[in-house]
């Protein structure tokens, strides 16, 4: 088909006015002015008239397991009074809520324009229940805090469920089903954090990666609270973690950066730079918030073989009041900055249109342009699909989504502005 808009922005060049896209399968074909395009390409033309046209957004941190939990957790005086509290509301929690939980959040994140999203889940066994209607990089979340002499088997277990997302794959191609819906879910493993995952997990999840080459996501250096309890051994979550039997015997040296550039730089890590095909680093972590760093930690930054992605999350940021993100010191060492969601468990939507806009207003110095970058081009690179997501181009998959064009203003303004549902999308090749 031919998909027509007032304007199309590829990610990939100018916005092209009176521009259409054409789509084969799962796939674009084309893309250009809409007499060019119908022009060189047959099919049946769907006219989006006033709108504009543009890749579909990615998610590039999320937890859809507390989608139930939006409005239920008021903010806290403390980060670790905020883990008391969620602790206690999952406790209430049934395996069919979760899914309940996690269906409802895929339906709402597709509302507002999201086709590929990086979910961690606690139980990758519920997995085989769910068929997310957008593309999903699942990652197992694991935490081995009362049991660190089982990390191998928890990771072991995690695996078995992860893969039954293959055998999916393997299954609809045997029955020539869904064909269409074919490499649209991935997996790979996220070690929670510092402070609830232990040095042998993060080593076994790394030692997969290696195997599998896979994706590793955790963590890293959210709170005051969590730099507290690594640099100086003192605080609400040291006391907490103690109290629950963590030891702490890594605390009190260094902070949470510190400790994680030593773990991601021994034993071989993957995450070294390497050269491949593309001549290019080979990151296989995707760090999430990064909010609390010292001058020391930029300088090991600065120095350091270990290249990562990062995600911040605007609106969970500011529920939990961290520190400033140090957005334009981490872009000046070269880091790929992606933009997430977070959990409703401190957020009030899945909106990734919110999440530009609440950006925005702490960077109003970015372009709108260089904005939506951080949920198109940005994410698919941290998740390895710059080749075939985040913009319009000849072979890319087909995500796509419209939304309103006015005209009155920067048409990159526009897109971050749009504050309801999406008028129009396709996932896949599929409206």
């Amino acid at each position: 088909m031919i998909i027509r808009a007032r304007i199309v922005v590829t990610m990939d060049g100018a916005p092209i006015e009176n521009g259409a896209v054409a789509v084969s399968g799962n796939q674009i074909a084309d893309v250009g002015r809409f007499d060019d395009i119908k022009t060189r390409n047959a099919g049946n033309t769907v006219d989006l008239g006033e709108q504009v046209l543009l890749p579909g957004l990615i998610n590039a941190h999320c937890h859809l397991d507390y989608t139930c939990l939006r409005g239920k957790i008021p903010p806290k005086k403390s980060f670790t009074d905020w883990i008391r509290v969620i602790n206690t509301e999952k406790s209430e929690l049934s395996p069919k809520d979760y899914v309940a939980s996690i269906n409802d959040g895929f339906e709402e994140a597709k509302r507002f324009g999201t086709s590929a999203i990086a979910n961690l889940t606690g139980f990758p066994e519920l997995i085989p229940r769910v068929q997310p209607p957008i593309r999903t990089s699942w990652f197992a979340e694991l935490i081995d805090i009362r049991a660190p002499e089982r990390a191998n088997e928890l990771v072991d277990a995690a695996i078995e469920s992860l893969r039954s997302l293959e055998c999916a794959d393997m299954s609809a191609l045997s029955k020539r089903r869904h064909v269409a819906a074919l490499q649209t879910q991935h997996w790979g493993l996220a070690p929670h954090a510092l402070f609830t995952a232990s040095s042998n997990l993060f080593r076994r999840c790394e030692e997969i990666a290696q195997q599998e080459h896979i994706l590793l996501t955790t963590h890293l250096a959210e709170s005051r609270e969590e730099m507290e309890t690594f640099r100086d051994a003192s605080g609400p979550l040291y006391e907490f973690m103690q109290s629950i039997g963590r030891p702490m015997d890594d605390c009190g040296s260094k902070t949470p950066l510190e400790d994680f550039l030593d773990l991601i730089g021994s034993g071989g890590s993957p995450n070294r730079r390497r050269t491949i095909e593309v001549n290019r680093p080979y990151p296989f972590w995707i760090v999430a918030h990064l909010n609390e760093l010292t001058e020391r930690d930029f300088e090991l930054l600065e120095r350091s073989n270990s290249k990562f992605h990062i995600v911040h999350c605007p609106q969970s940021h500011n529920y939990f009041g961290h520190s400033p993100f140090a957005f334009a010191r981490l872009r000046s060492l070269a880091f790929n900055i992606c933009l997430g969601t977070d959990s409703l468990a401190s957020n009030e939507s899945l909106s990734l249109f919110a999440e530009m806009r609440a950006f925005q207003k702490n960077f109003p110095r970015l372009s709108p342009e260089e904005i939506l970058q951080m949920v198109t081009v940005n994410p698919a690179c941290a998740l390895r699909q710059e080749n075939a997501l985040g913009q319009i181009r000849p072979g890319f998959g087909a995500d796509l989504i419209a939304v309103p064009c006015s005209g009155s203003t920067d048409i990159f303004e526009q897109i971050i502005a749009c504050d309801a549902p999406v008028s129009w999308s396709m996932v896949n090749g599929n409206m």
